[in-house]
């Protein structure tokens, strides 16, 4: 059967295919739309498959590793900085080892089109000592997720799918098969294999390094990793993931005849690279993200001046690749719908019209207007766009949860008012710790949570939130007294602005919780 996929929604039907028990994930692009796509599938409702939002990376892939544990198969999906997150676990179960299958989906995002960098998943999976699979289409990795779960219950480990923002929102035909049904896994016979006493950790990270001989030779034998013959020895090419596509598609324009090698799974398969270098005068490498086996092969093979790529200036250091990019680096510099049109104005991103945060903005802009040095601690959200005019409303947005914990901080260290604005969704991520730590100095802070009922950001999924911001935070420890609800709108503009400008002069923690719906999502369910 063949259907016109996304590359997310190619990777979450495969999934299915492959009997998973469950998803797990944190709505992050360009991952989102595979946790989207179980949830959406009509015979999911009818089958025992958990797929909801979690609260976090990091518990998506606990939850995930339990359903390990469990014998069953499980899917776990982030963006790339959400693997920070989830790095601690993520590490961890490289040591403990896995049970049923465990695929881990990190979404990498280069040029970084909604993201705070471009960091490169393939180096935690490389520091991990797992296996990792990169497709390079569609097709690829619809294949290579059924590929992958096999694979984590041959060598009991967890295995990465690294995909990047092309590959998961572009479309092209994949050819679906059979779903298998699978018999869950036994529990672990071995009582310590998950308990990482250090005892018992030193005995699962020597097993963990025995298997890497082992997870090399399956690289060097994947079909996954492919030497193409050319008669053409005076270049070599090693492409990468998507970067492959673009290889091919100027080789083929432009008649070469080069030697490719196309490396789809890792650990990186050194005897075929050795074997690409011995046969030509220089190799190119091409790979989307950080130089990473560019830095390897230049160590390995002691012969820099041999080997080009990110590093030496051929392609550029940052940014995601196109068939423009790679074709200049071919020497066959080309004008193709990658250039942007001299004429296309500017359109930098703008909350809508009618959201609510535009309206806590207008409040706390007005509050804070006689303050000299005006100093807000700002988050990762919709309302992050606060940053840009009209409003020039926030000055930092490090990392989910940073607003809270760099304002108690900067508190700490003297600055009034010192101003915290987080979404609801964020405070549940990574919020509710920050706010705990100023609750148990006292510090005198306030925190503004923009609650607009949804995790709009990233196309309105659930906040885990919703309905229980108040008793958190009293939970936490904030004195009822300066847990403070208001309604973010311009009829309550006057309001708003006299309860900011108590809270803010309090010497102690205070919290604002401004709640009103997403326009966007108010906007759907009245449709429906």
């Amino acid at each position: 059967m063949s259907e016109l996929l996304l590359g997310d929604e190619a990777i979450a039907q495969a999934a299915l295919d492959a009997d998973i028990a469950g998803v797990y994930a944190y709505p992050g692009t360009p991952s989102t739309e595979i946790t989207e796509y179980i949830q959406k599938a009509k015979h999911v409702q009818k089958l025992p498959i958990h797929a909801s939002w979690c609260t976090n990376e990091k518990t998506a892939y606990e939850a995930a590793l339990g359903v390990s544990y469990a014998g069953k198969r499980a899917l776990v999906c982030m963006k790339h900085v959400g693997l920070n997150v989830a790095a601690d676990a993520f590490i961890n179960s490289a040591v403990t080892g896995t049970n049923g299958g465990l695929v881990l989906v990190s979404a990498d995002d280069p040029s970084m089109h909604s993201s705070q960098d471009e960091q490169d998943s393939r180096f935690y999976a490389k520091f991990a000592m797992i296996p990792v699979l990169e497709p390079s289409n569609q097709q690829e990795a619809y294949d290579a997720v059924r590929y992958a779960f096999d694979l984590s219950e041959e060598v009991k480990l967890p295995v990465m799918l690294r995909i990047t923002t092309r590959l998961a929102h572009s479309r092209a035909g994949v050819v679906t098969k059979p779903k298998v049904q699978v018999s869950p896994k036994p529990l672990p016979s071995s009582i310590s294999q998950f308990v990482l006493l250090p005892v018992n950790a030193r005995k699962q990270y020597k097993l963990l390094l025995s298997l890497q001989p082992k997870l090399l030779e399956l690289a060097e034998t994947s079909s996954y990793n492919i030497l193409e013959d050319g008669t053409d020895t005076s270049l070599g090419i090693i492409a990468c993931g998507i970067a492959y596509n673009y290889v091919k598609e100027n080789t083929e324009k432009f008649g070469l005849k080069y030697p490719i090698l196309k490396i789809s799974q890792y650990p990186f398969p050194e005897k075929s690279a050795k074997d690409l270098i011995d046969r030509c005068k220089r190799v190119l490498i091409f790979e989307e993200g950080y130089p990473i086996y560019e830095e390897l092969l230049r160590g390995l093979l002691n012969r820099e001046q041999k080997i080009s790529g990110r590093l030496d200036g051929t392609l550029p250091r940052d940014g995601e690749l196109n068939p423009d990019i790679v074709a200049a680096a071919l020497n066959h510099p080309q004008q193709s719908s990658f250039a942007t049109p001299e004429l296309l104005a500017g359109r930098p991103p703008q909350l809508c019209n009618g959201c609510s945060h535009r309206d806590v903005y207008e409040a706390l802009n007005e509050s804070l207007k006689d303050v000299k040095e005006k100093h807000v601690f700002s988050d990762i959200g919709c309302y992050t766009l606060g940053a840009l005019p009209p409003f020039n409303a926030i000055n930092t947005c490090v990392d989910m949860g940073a607003s809270i914990t760099m304002a108690k901080g900067a508190a700490d260290a003297g600055l009034r008012p010192a101003v915290a604005v987080i979404g609801d969704s964020t405070f549940t991520h990574s919020g509710i710790t920050g706010l705990l730590d100023a609750v148990n100095d006292n510090s005198p802070l306030t925190v503004i949570i923009s609650d607009n009922d949804t995790t709009a950001m990233t196309g309105g999924q659930d906040s885990p939130g919703n309905g229980k911001l108040f008793n958190i935070c009293k939970g936490i420890g904030v004195k009822e007294e300066h847990i403070v609800k208001l309604l973010p709108h311009r009829n309550q503009l006057e309001k708003n602005v006299a309860v900011m400008k108590q809270e803010f002069a309090y010497e102690g923690v205070s919290v604002i919780i401004a709640n009103r719906e997403c326009i966007q999502t108010a906007s759907r369910k009245k449709k429906k």
